[in-house]
């Protein structure tokens, strides 16, 4: 009997963040759709694309902080969108709120990780006098918990009886990274070396100003 060859390991799968368009809806309806997904946030799945487009144009569209979380889903494929990552304002500027979802299929495969690492080592750089993300957390929600942790968050303290959701109160436990926190990971041998995002973003910056060409910073998902 013929012995089974090894298989080579799968590479990591690269994730990128980038602005999401109108020509997005499709998409983004593979998890807007999806009642499990949705089962885990605010809104209810929708139905139809018409919604969700007036979604995109009137919320995502102008919003301070929202990237689609992109894969590319077959080898030679332009990445497309699997989920999304937001940073939104709070009533101190200081302060952000990060939220995120991802389309079934990818789920417990580290690209959420990655899509988090990413928003923490870009968000302190494009937004103005940021200094602390934070993200809450159902207490049920064990899987989201692993996902900050992993990408560096801090888990501060559990919120009792802190949200409404779907008609439920529910015990939220609340995350944050703030600006001088140890970057989770840093794309390049030079980079790695920061011990902060302050210290990445300077760094980068540097990189940048000596480089014609830039090429887009990736975080594989572990």
């Amino acid at each position: 009997m013929e012995e089974a060859k090894p298989t080579a390991p799968k590479a990591p799968v690269e994730v990128t963040l980038r602005k999401f368009e109108l020509s997005d809806v499709d998409a983004m309806m593979a998890w807007a759709s999806d009642p499990k997904v949705a089962a885990a946030c605010r809104w209810d799945p929708y139905e139809s694309t018409e919604p969700l487009l007036a979604f995109i144009r009137d919320v995502v569209l102008p919003h301070p902080w929202f990237r689609a979380i992109c894969i590319s889903v077959a080898d030679g494929e332009d990445p497309r969108p699997v989920g999304a990552v937001s940073v939104s304002p709070t009533g101190d500027t200081c302060r952000f709120e990060l939220g995120y979802v991802l389309a079934r299929a990818h789920w417990g495969k580290g690209v959420a990780t990655a899509a988090v690492k990413r928003t923490v080592a870009a968000v302190f750089g494009e937004v103005e006098g940021l200094q602390r993300v934070e993200a809450l957390v159902d207490v049920a929600n064990p899987a989201s918990q692993r996902v900050l942790e992993k990408a560096g968050f801090t888990r501060e303290a559990v919120l009792r009886k802190y949200m409404l959701k779907k008609g439920a109160v529910l015990d939220m436990v609340m995350f944050s990274f703030i600006d001088t926190d140890p970057v989770p990971d840093c794309p390049s041998d030079s980079l790695r070396r920061c011990k902060s995002v302050v210290e990445y973003i300077y760094l980068y910056i540097g990189v940048c100003i000596k480089s014609p060409v830039i090429s887009e910073l990736y975080l594989n998902s572990d």
